[in-house]
Parts: C-alpha cells; structure tokens; sequence
C-alpha cells in the first residue's frame, strides 16, 4: 500500500491505494511508518518525500474502518494515526501533494515539515459534514500554520481551501504544475542536502523546541548545539571547504 524507494539519499514514500483515494488503512498506516523507520535509522538517507499516487493525494481515514469499529487499525505504535501523526522525526521530511488533501490526508501534510502542492490540489478538513472531528491534529495544528479565522472557517463549514489560497496563507511552500508536485519535491531535498545534514536535523529540531520559548533560554540552547556539532566529522569540513573554495563532501558524522 506504500511504496519505499531511495533516490541518492532522498527516501521517497508514495501512497498508493488508488481504489480508495488513497485513504488510510492498516497497510497504509504500517507502509508510512516503515518508510519513516528506514528514513531514521539509514544513516545514508538525509531527507525524505512523502507523496501519492494518484491524482488524489488522501481522502483520510477509510470511513468503513471506521464505521466498522475498526479505527484502530489505522493507528501504529510509534506514529499514529497513518503511522506519521504522532510520530517523533529528527530528519526533515518533504510532502508533495497532487489532488485533494483532505480529512486525515491533510492531518498526514501537518505533520510534515514543508509542503510542495500541485496547483489543481486542495486542502481541507470536511469531518464536520459526517459528525465527526478531525481528531489526527486538524483541529490544532491548522490554526497554527493558517490566520485563525480561516482555519476556523474551514473547520466549522468542512470547505476547502485552494492550493493557490492555501500558498498564499503560508501552508504550502511551493506551487507546482499538475503531476510534477513529486519532482519539485526532490528538487527542494537536493536544496536541503546541499547543506550540511546533521546541522540540518539540528535547525530543525531547534525550531520546534524553540518557537515559544523566550531569548534568553533560544540563546543557550542554540548555543548547545552549536556545541555539539563542534565534535562532528563535519564541523571541520564545512570551515575548510569555505576556506579552500570548493564545495564541502559530507558524511553526516
């Protein structure tokens, strides 16, 4: 139901489920955990791409699981709702989106670090039209990323929002033109992987732990880190391939 392939030290995760609009079941739920496992535990792999694939990116939780009483089923151990929700990541992970996201399919694009979207995709979290909550972070994490009063709107009315909209707002880093949404995305991880991967999972850890916390403590913590890759491999080879002019080979230790 999700398959797993490594481009470079890109680890791309599609979807696919077409039958059903790509909602989540048990097999997607363990799929998308698994991916994100070897994404961790691969010391070679410093970026991932999530994305589907088919023309619908995810309509959500399978709402016959549901109605069956079988909603744990699309829950895992370690992430949650499709195995990603809940799920505690040090590297960055890429979502690249063509069709509708919706219901839970948008809750998996939240817990992801930045968004690529078609420009044909859309955003939304309709639980409200079948007496439910969108219950996988929808009802939190959207009013996070989007003016309270929209995030609010698209809640309560279960309407969703365009991808151009949606770029506008600040959800979705980079528009892309229908079917090429996974290409942008491996374009940005080339521009994440340029740069140095354990000062990348570091930044990224630091601007989660760090957003509202006051100065002084981002100051000393900043500082930790710093410190902390000061002890790496890679420490010295960013410095020295500044100073010989050419371009740093890392090894991410």
């Amino acid at each position: 139901m999700v398959e797993h392939e490594i481009q470079g030290n890109v680890a791309v995760m599609r979807i696919d489920r077409p039958e059903a609009r790509n909602a989540v079941n048990g097999a997607v739920a363990e799929g998308i955990e698994a991916g994100i496992d070897e994404l961790e535990s691969n010391p070679e792999l410093w970026v991932g791409v999530l994305t589907g694939t088919t023309e619908f990116f995810c309509a959500g939780a399978d709402l016959k699981l549901i109605n069956a009483g079988k909603a744990g089923e699309m829950m895992t151990r370690k992430g949650g709702f499709a195995g990603i929700v809940t799920r505690e990541r040090s590297k960055p992970l890429i979502v690249a989106v063509e069709g509708p996201a919706l219901a839970g399919g948008l809750e998996i694009v939240l817990s992801c670090d930045l968004v690529v979207a078609s420009r044909e995709s859309r955003f939304g979290i309709p639980e409200v039209k079948r007496n439910l909550v969108a219950a996988a972070g929808g009802v939190f994490r959207l009013p996070r990323v989007l003016p309270k009063n929209v995030a609010v709107e698209m809640g309560i009315t279960g309407d969703p929002i365009s991808a151009q909209r949606a770029y506008d707002l600040g959800l979705v880093n980079e528009l892309a033109d229908p079917g090429s949404a996974l290409d942008a995305a491996l374009a940005l991880a080339a521009r994440i992987s340029a740069s140095a991967p354990l000062a990348v999972q570091k930044t990224l850890e630091l601007m989660r732990d760090l957003k509202d916390v006051d100065d002084a403590t981002g100051i000393a913590k900043s500082g930790e880190a710093m410190i902390a890759l000061a002890g790496s491999e890679d420490f010295s080879e960013g410095l020295t391939a500044f100073i010989e002019k050419r371009e740093p080979q890392w090894k991410g230790r």
